[in-house]
Parts: C-alpha cells; sequence; structure tokens
C-alpha cells in the first residue's frame, strides 16, 4: 500500500499518521511538487494534488483533499470510478466565517472610507453608518461555513435566514430557513447577503444583474464561496448606479484577478485574494490533519468516512 501525504506535518503528526497504518509505503511531499509517477503508483492521496497530473491514477482507492470545495476532482474522467473522495469540510469553518463577519464589520461601519482618507491625511466625517444589530442578514449556503456565519451574525442581533439545497429543521439561531429556490422572496428584504456556495451548474451566477437591481438600497453582498456564483460585470455596474452600498470579495473569476479588472476601481468594493480559508489561520491546518489522521484510522478499520463527496 503506497500513501502520498501532500499536507505538512510535523514530525509528531508523522508518526501519528504512520501508526494508523504502520506497515504502508508513505511519501511526504508538496502539493504542487507531486510528481505524476508519484500519483499514478499511489493506493491512496493524502492532501490535494494538481487535478491534471491524475490522469492514469488506476490504482488510486482514495483520494482525501484538504479543502472543502472539491470541484476540480469531480469532473468526468479525472478520478478513476472506483476511487472514494473526502474532503475537508468543517475545518474551514472558523477562518472563513470570521473573515466573513470582518468584511460585514468594514462594510457597514465605511472602514474603508476612513482608511482611504487616512492614507490622505484627510480628516472628513463620511456620515451615518448601519448597524448590525436589528439587521435583516440573508445567508445563501448554510454547509459549516455559512451556519457558523449565521450563529455569529444572530449573536450580534441580526435576524438571520438561511438557505440551503433541501428543507430541513430551522435551528435556533436562524428566524426562517428555506431553499435556494426562494432565493428571489428573501433576497429583497435583506440588509447583508452572503454568499457560501460551492461551484455548480446550479450555483453559476446565481447573482446575476436582475437579483442585483433586486437587493435592497443600501444593501451590502459579501462572497467567500465560489466566483463564479456573482456575475462580477453585474457587479461592478451594482456598485457604480445600483442598490448595492458595497460589497465584499474573497474569491473572483479569474484567480488572480487580472489588474485592469474594473473591480479592482470600485471603491465601495473589499476584494482579498481567497486568503479567507487556506492555511491562514494555524487552527485550520490542526483540523485539517486531525481529520486525516482520523480518516486515515477510519480507513484502516474498514469504517465509514468522514466528508465523503458525491461526486
Amino acid at each position: 500500500m503506497k500513501i502520498l501525504v501532500t499536507v505538512p506535518l510535523t514530525d509528531e503528526e508523522r508518526i501519528e499518521l504512520q501508526s494508523k497504518m504502520p506497515d504502508a509505503d508513505y511519501i511526504f511531499t508538496e502539493r504542487y511538487k507531486a510528481t505524476a509517477e508519484e500519483i499514478r503508483e499511489a493506493d491512496i492521496i493524502l492532501g490535494n494534488v494538481v487535478a491534471d497530473r491524475l490522469a492514469g491514477a488506476s490504482n488510486l482507492k482514495w483520494l482525501q483533499l484538504n479543502t472543502a470545495g472539491a470541484d476540480q476532482y469531480v469532473k468526468e474522467g479525472v478520478l478513476p470510478a472506483q476511487t472514494i473522495l473526502t474532503n475537508a469540510a468543517g475545518c474551514y469553518e472558523l477562518s472563513v466565517s470570521e473573515h466573513m463577519l470582518a468584511s460585514t464589520f468594514y462594510l457597514v461601519k465605511k472602514l474603508g472610507l476612513y482608511h482611504r482618507n487616512q492614507m490622505d491625511s484627510l480628516w472628513k466625517d463620511e456620515g451615518q453608518v448601519q448597524g448590525i444589530e436589528g439587521s435583516r442578514t440573508l445567508v445563501v449556503g448554510l454547509g459549516s461555513i455559512g451556519s457558523s456565519y449565521a450563529r455569529k451574525m444572530s449573536l450580534l442581533g441580526s435576524r438571520v435566514v438561511g438557505l440551503r439545497r433541501s428543507v430541513s429543521e430551522c435551528p435556533e439561531y436562524l428566524e426562517a430557513i428555506g431553499t435556494v429556490d426562494e432565493l428571489d422572496r428573501y433576497l429583497p428584504e435583506a440588509d447583508i447577503v452572503a454568499l457560501s456556495l460551492p461551484h455548480t451548474p446550479q450555483t453559476a451566477h446565481i447573482i446575476n444583474a436582475e437579483r442585483l437591481s433586486a437587493m435592497k438600497k443600501g444593501s451590502f453582498l459579501i462572497n467567500a464561496g465560489r466566483g463564479g456564483a456573482i456575475d462580477q460585470e453585474a457587479l461592478v455596474n451594482a456598485l457604480h448606479s445600483g442598490p448595492l452600498a458595497g460589497a465584499a470579495l474573497d474569491v473572483t473569476v479569474p484567480e488572480p484577478l487580472p489588474a485592469d479588472h474594473p473591480l479592482w476601481k470600485c471603491e465601495n468594493l473589499l476584494l482579498t485574494p481567497h486568503v479567507a480559508g487556506g492555511y491562514h489561520m494555524q487552527e485550520t491546518l490542526r483540523r485539517i490533519i486531525r481529520l486525516i489522521i482520523d480518516n486515515l484510522g477510519r480507513y484502516a478499520a474498514g469504517e465509514e468516512l468522514r466528508g465523503v463527496v458525491r461526486r
């Protein structure tokens, strides 16, 4: 059994990982340095690899991602039919939801304007701001990240509605829960709209020109899921002349965003380069490694794995 590991581990973590399957042959490398030959010979891969290098990985029985998003790997022909695919859903909820919360405060308190004024040595009152307490927040996508953000906003006094793919019981921190099909019903009422969606054909441009125009005057849009969820050309127009008071994007199409893209010039936009997740918080990496070690133990014991992706 050959196991390829592409996540960074301490010596202690390597020892614990190897104890789950002590007779296996382990190769430790980095995501972008894993060769096509190493990938082709692996029975198990723990951590992301370049998807294009998976062609011919006929031995691969299980691929454990270190990301929550799996869109690169679920495309037809990328993985052998027998390969089990698991992701790191749940490991990023702390870092991404806190980033979304920070973006929310940035927008509603006009902190971007005040920072620009500071750089210009300008002492200027930018007028009224909005509050989170008493606001209406619409969270589109109630996975672990969206749910964590919704809980935080509820604790701050916002009235939160959550939308997900299918109907479920409404948790106590939500005022209401619905399906994504009900987006047009709730969108015009929201002061803050937060997206935490995977990339699928159903989520592509789910926020388009028509829906942007239907948003509440003075509202804010936050996207920490996938850039393709928003029609970016329509967003530029909405930021310049539509109802939006501001937006915050941690994801775009493409990434990196070209230097001449009009989004860069939107003064009422906070743009961050897909840094809400990743390993930017040590706690995130710790959670991913704990998941990988636990799942390897489950695999060795023939138990059900956590985070199985339905391809």
